[in-house]
This record gives structure tokens, sequence and C-alpha cells, in this order.
């Protein structure tokens, strides 16, 4: 497929349609070659959603023979590897989370105990991260920071916990970059003479990058890059040694990796000959995000550019008053693309305004793909269970209370008809008669002075809040199970087992699973 020198990378413009285009130029060098060819190929892909869509084109263009598709996190899962199972990453944060407790009850003022579970994510993230670049604890450890502000020599103290961690087990990332090494030393000595390429990622990932060097090193390995700005001149290439000032640039990765390869960016060559939807454009934002030193060459550069009016075409700026605003105008927009057959994307790193835009479309009936999916404590089971630990350690409220009787799956073990009667009766004393804060005592009395079925139930919904303001410390497994069983007892209701339809539907079986996990992973 592609010709002895080494090593070779290929690329697509911004704003082409990568995986059409990828296809397609696959599809070009494999024309002249026999139909079984195909099925010796190798392509790896960064995303799942990516996967899916090469899939699509190829299935498009009729019967034929397919490439192998897989993920780039699909290496650590060869079997032929060797390599031990990584730490669940919730067992991680659990271990985290119990030697950050121990260092502030040594040192309280280091930070609050409330943020213990936030700082045992941030450190499970900087484990990844420092996994998949390769950085031992030692390096940090071995910082000179003795000049710095006092709080840099606190972090250094804070990150020297998770030393230990390192020595014992690997986390998913140390094992994919053991994985990488493996599969490289095997290519190295033997290397493969079926095509294997690599496309849609930028090498961002220090394990990713490897793998990217071993295949653009093969005979027949290559890389197909995304978004690769043909319109950066040598001189702004080379403005990016400096990491401090260059590495918010979006082309940067693309720098660092072509170090690794030790190639030129002239090296890099187009993947098929694909025009841009709107080359102005592009040249114009090449322009506007030159890295700081370089920014000189607008005044240079700029009046050469093409008519801004064309390239700017198309371009809109919403000022909103409020995130409200904000959301519907976005959904607006959406909802036209959708009545027009156009498609449309959003893109953005709040997901609170990717709610807000998907509840406003809601309105009109439009389902939009969301990449990210949708968090399971958003989901009726995942607000259920959290109503449910929010009961724990202090006095019942009338409006906690009254949150869970009203939630849909409290009751849900059989006709919520009765339930619903009662709760709507209950919120009625509350609201005119209290008291704030009811007790299992309260509602007793309130049903025993009914004349009809309500003793039975408030006799049941009694003795599941009893005993719920004062939790003692304890191992968390016990936390987890106290929790799990007053969930599956409000939500089956008067039914006599079972948990209603709490675990059930897509949300129920992915909470069960969670909660499962939670209690394996607890006595870690």
């Amino acid at each position: 497929m592609f010709s002895p020198e080494n090593p070779r990378a290929f690329a697509l413009p911004p704003g082409v349609d990568f995986p059409a285009h990828l296809v397609a130029g696959l599809l070009d060098r494999m024309a002249t070659r026999p139909p079984e060819a195909m099925a010796r190929v190798t392509l790896y892909l960064n995303t799942e959603r990516m996967r899916r869509r090469v899939s699509d084109l190829f299935t498009t263009q009729g019967a034929r023979f397919l490439p192998r598709l897989k993920l780039i996190t699909d290496l650590a899962k060869d079997p032929g590897l060797g390599l031990p199972e990584p730490v669940p990453p919730l067992r991680r944060r659990l271990q985290l989370a119990e030697l950050i407790a121990k260092l502030l009850d040594a040192q309280p003022d280091l930070a609050p105990r409330a943020a213990l579970y936030d700082l045992a994510d941030s450190l499970a993230t900087l484990m990844d991260e420092m996994q998949g670049e390769g950085v031992a604890p030692e390096a940090i450890a071995a910082l000179d920071v003795s000049n710095h502000s006092k709080h840099w020599e606190r972090t250094q103290t804070f990150l020297s916990i998770i030393a230990p961690l390192f020595a014992d087990t690997q986390d998913s990332e140390a094992r994919q970059r053991l994985a990488v090494q493996q599969i490289s030393a095997r290519w190295q000595a033997n290397p493969p003479i079926d095509p294997i390429l690599v496309a849609g990622s930028t090498g961002s990932r220090g394990t990713t990058a490897l793998l990217m060097r071993a295949i653009a090193e093969l005979p027949q390995g290559a890389l197909i890059l995304p978004g690769f700005d043909p319109d950066l001149p040598p001189a702004v290439w080379q403005s990016m040694d400096d990491a401090l000032t260059a590495e918010d640039h979006p082309q940067y990765r693309f720098r660092h990796l072509m170090d690794l390869l030790a190639i030129a960016p002239e090296a890099i060559q187009p993947w098929r000959i694909a025009e841009p939807p709107d080359p102005a454009r592009n040249k114009l934002i090449s322009l506007s995000l030159r890295p700081a030193p370089v920014t000189d060459q607008w005044l240079i550069e700029g009046p050469a550019l093409p008519d801004l009016t064309e390239a700017t075409s198309g371009l809109s700026l919403i000022e909103a008053p409020s995130p409200r605003t904000e959301a519907l105008a976005i959904a607006l927009i959406l909802r036209e693309a959708a009545e027009t057959g156009t498609k449309a994307a959003l893109i953005s790193p709040d997901r609170n305004l990717t709610r807000q835009v998907t509840a406003a479309l809601d309105r009109w009936a439009i389902l939009p793909d969301d990449s990210a999916g949708r968090p399971l404590a958003l989901s009726a089971p995942g607000r259920f269970l959290r109503h449910i630990v929010a009961l724990f350690g202090q006095k019942l409220t009338s409006d906690q209370l009254l949150a869970v009787l009203k939630h849909p799956l409290t009751g849900s073990g059989k006709d919520r008809g009765p339930h619903l009667r009662l709760t709507r009766d209950l919120e009625l004393k509350l609201r005119k008669q209290g008291p704030t804060f009811p007790t299992g005592a309260d509602i007793v009395a309130w049903a025993a002075a009914r004349a009809d079925d309500a003793l039975p139930w408030a006799q049941a919904l009694a003795a599941s809040l009893d005993d719920l303001e004062a939790i003692p410390r304890r191992p968390l497994a016990e936390h987890v199970a106290q929790h799990r069983a007053l969930a599956e007892t409000l939500a089956r209701g008067l039914a006599p087992d079972g948990a209603g339809e709490l675990w059930q539907k897509e949300a129920g079986i992915e909470a069960l699973k969670l909660m499962d996990e939670l209690t394996a992973e607890a006595p870690y």
C-alpha cells in the first residue's frame, strides 16, 4: 500500500468529514488490489463513535471485505500479552480516599474533610496521566520547590501519598502503556507485512504517541491525522519549541508528534485531496490562533487574507443574557437544522448547558444523540438513590420525606394507587399542620386516626425511617448495605419482596451494576 520510506504520516485538513475521507482514501489505495487484501488491513481508531461511523461508511459501499476495525484501547485486552488485570477505578478511588483521610487526620489544615472524595478523584486522574506519560512518583519527589511558594511544598507532600500505589498494582493506563511497549518490541523484532493504520488520533496522550510512532515505522504502517493545518508557515512550527507558550495551540500536539517521529511538517502528506467546506475561514482561523510570539503576523499576513465577509459568512455571535436563554437559542438553531434535514452538532465542555439544550429540544420531541450519554445520577434510579442517601445522618424534614414518597419508583412493587393517595393525604397534613421534622411515630399516629387502610402503609414507612439520624462511624460496606436495603424497601412498598422497578430498564440495570461494584469494592 505504501512506499518503503519510514516513518510515514498523512493528514486531512480541518473542517472536512474525516471518517468519510478516511474510508474513501483507503478504498482508493486498495482499488487495484484483490478484494481479500482489504481484510488484511488493521485500522486503529480512537473512539467507539468513530469506529461505528467508519463501519457504517464501509457498509454503504456494498458487499465487500472490511478491514479489521479496532480501538486503540483494545491493545491492552490482548490475552497473549500476559498482563495482570488492572485495578478497578472505583477501588483505586476508595484506596486514595483512605490515604487522604489519614493525611487529613494528621494535617487538618491541608484541606476540608468534605473535599475527601473530590481530592481522591483528582489524584486518580493525576495517576492516570502520570502512568500514561511514563512519569514516576520519584520524578515529582525530586523536584526542587524550595524557591517557590509554601503551597508547592505542601502539594508535593500531598502527592507523595500515591507513591506506594504505583509500586503495588497497575491501573488501566499503566497496563495500556505496558501493552504498547510489548507490542512495539514484538513489531520491531518481527515487523508485520500487512498494513496497520492509526486514524483520528493526535497523539495527545504519551502512550498513544508511542503506539503511533511504532506503527509509523512499520513497513506498511501509517498515521492519518485529523485537522492538520496546512496553512501554518515554517516559522510558526519553529516557534512551538517553547511548550510554555505554544502548548495551548491546537496544532502543538502535531508538532510534538513530529518531533517524536523526527519528521518535518512537509513530510506529512494529504491522505487524499479533500477541500475544506470553507478554505477562507480556515485561513482566517489559522492566522487568528497563531501562538503568542508570532501574533505580530496578524498585521503582516492579515491584509492578504481572502474577503473576511465571505470567510465569516454563516457565523453568528449570540450574547445571551442568561444560561437559559443561551440554551434556548441553541435549541432553536438545532430545531431548524432538524426541520431542514441539515446535519448539526453542538460542541461544548459545559454539561449543564448541553442538558438544558436537550431539555429544550424535548418540548419539540427532538432527541439529540449525546455522545457523552446521560449521567446516571440524573436518571430516575440515580435521583431515587440520591434522595435515599440524603436521609441518613440528619433529622428527617417533611420536604425530604415527600420528595422520596412522590418519586415514581417509590412503592412501584405493586399498584401505586393507594400509595399515591396516602402520600397526597400525608402531604396535605404536613403542609397544613406539620410537624416540620416528622418521625415514624408521627406518621403512625396520623394513620391510626383515619378509618381507611393507611395504618399498614404508615407502619411499614415508619419502620424504614427509624434510626436514620444517628449514623455511627463504621466500614463503608455497612453504609452501602443499609443504603441499598432502604432503597429496595421503599421501592417495593407493600409488595412482599423484590425492589419494585428500581433495578429495571437500562438506567436501573446500570444503577444495580454500580451498587454491586460498590459493594464488592467497599472492603478495600
